[in-house]
């Protein structure tokens, strides 16, 4: 008996154990009553950019080496490809926004998904056929630029519909700690893949993640506003108007579109960096641009209370800088394992840097701009921002050519401190420490996630 009473006593205090341990798990996977998940929509949205984020960022690194390792692609090659992806929003941009404000923006979120799938899985047909080369990756490179032209801008107006404006720095955010946790795992998956059966079986895998996407955002429930019955031509022009003629939406432009030439003068020519000047492997690729991953988790973190800290304008040039510091440092970088670490730093930077910037750069521009209006400023904005992008990635392919790799890093790293020092400079950057909420687009918010039910 005695025996019998002990051993129930320990299943009693066994079972009070599990039970405590249980309650503390719930406790500390409980969220608190004004967290953003607790709203049923935005958490599909979430989980959507999280699986959806996975194959992009394999696409992001399964490409460029396809063209660099396969098929040895030239320094003006790998410009080339570049600039093809972001031709499309120097080219589309203006229309695409008016035609965006007419329709309901979540069906054209759900088919970019959907486009881009089927993208990336071309690219393992052409391969699986003998039909690969450089011309086909330029086709595919220019789709991928018109799916984010207009799907990207699409999915930016969809947030607005779920969040309360003053709440855009912490979704753009979290969002982009979706987007960190795919950074972190996803190139070193990409890397292992791409050694084990090559990038273009890579892509294969890439396509199946975002069509899984796609399949999550379809269905989702938004509040969707009137669609825009005003002619064409009067409403692009309204569109351009609004932007031109509001002078913090034009300094932000100004300042993030020399940024994007500083980025695309490096991104054109840091793979072959890594694999012609260090040597790196494409599993070694893959595992340093998980330190992009690494920089965005730290960044999305802490990126909130900085902005809230500093204010919006201040943290943009704080993230101008980071990105400006790893570029230099990658170009002083010695052949060796201290030039590979240093490699890996300026992807961390880079990271950092980019969340920075834009976390508060969308929710700035989103907040400034009335509902009817999101469509025409968002794409009018990415039109702006990224046409610079063009030359900037054909610079640095001449550039990696005829003056080497290096010191296409080497311009990226000088120009972006000096991007750097002129935004502090400005009062209408350095003084912004609020979100400047239009009063139309305080009024027609969506109301603020509350409870798990919704």
């Amino acid at each position: 008996m005695n025996t019998l009473s002990q051993a129930a006593g320990w299943r009693a205090r066994l079972s009070g154990w599990i039970a405590a341990a249980v309650q503390a798990v719930r406790r500390r996977l409980t969220l608190p009553p004004e967290d953003l998940l607790r709203d049923r929509v935005y958490r599909r949205m979430f989980s959507a950019i999280l699986v959806g984020s996975f194959g992009t960022q394999m696409t992001a690194l399964a490409l460029p080496l396809a063209a660099a390792v396969l098929l040895n692609a030239t320094p003006t090659q790998m410009g080339i490809l570049v600039a093809l992806e972001v031709l499309p929003f120097a080219l589309l941009s203006l229309p695409a926004g008016v035609f965006i404000d007419r329709m309901r923006k979540l069906p054209i979120y759900v088919a970019g998904e959907a486009l881009l799938a089927l993208a990336a899985l071309s690219v393992t047909v052409a391969w699986w056929f003998g039909w690969l080369g450089m011309p086909w990756l330029y086709f595919v490179g220019f789709v991928l630029g018109v799916v984010n032209t207009v799907s990207g801008s699409a999915a930016q107006i969809v947030l607005t519909q779920i969040v309360p404006r003053g709440r855009l720095v912490e979704a753009h955010a979290r969002n982009a700690l979706a987007n960190s946790a795919s950074e972190v795992a996803g190139p070193g998956l990409a890397g292992a893949l791409i050694k084990l059966v090559g990038a273009p079986l890579t892509l294969a895998v890439n396509g199946v993640l975002l069509a899984l996407a796609a399949l999550i955002l379809r269905g989702l429930r938004v509040q969707e506003p009137p669609p825009l019955r005003e002619p064409f031509a009067p409403a692009l022009r309204a569109g351009l108007q609004f932007v031109f003629t509001h002078r913090l939406l034009m300094t932000l432009a100004c300042a993030v579109g020399a940024w994007h030439v500083c980025y695309y003068v490096a991104f054109a020519v840091q793979i072959l960096y890594a694999t012609r000047v260090l040597g790196m492997s494409e599993a070694a690729v893959g595992l340093s641009y998980m330190m992009v991953g690494v920089g965005t988790v730290l960044a999305s973190m802490i990126g909130p209370r900085v902005s809230q800290r500093l204010g919006p304008g201040p943290t943009m040039t704080l993230g101008f800088a980071l990105c400006a510091v790893g570029w230099l440092a990658a170009a002083a970088g010695p052949v060796g394992p201290t030039g590979r670490l240093l490699f890996a730093f300026m992807l961390m930077c880079f990271g950092a840097g980019a969340i920075f910037i834009f976390i508060n750069f969308l929710a700035i521009r989103q907040a400034a701009t009335p509902t009817p209006l999101l469509g025409r400023m968002t794409s009018t904005m990415r039109w702006l921002i990224l046409t610079p992008a063009v030359p900037g990635a054909l610079l640095g392919g001449w550039l990696g050519e005829h003056l080497g790799l290096r010191a296409a890093l080497a311009v990226a790293g000088a120009a972006g401190l000096l991007l750097a020092l002129a935004t502090w400079r400005l009062p209408r950057i350095r003084e912004l420490r609020v979100l400047p909420v239009h009063p139309q687009a305080a009024a027609a918010e969506p109301a603020p996630a509350e409870t798990a039910a919704r």
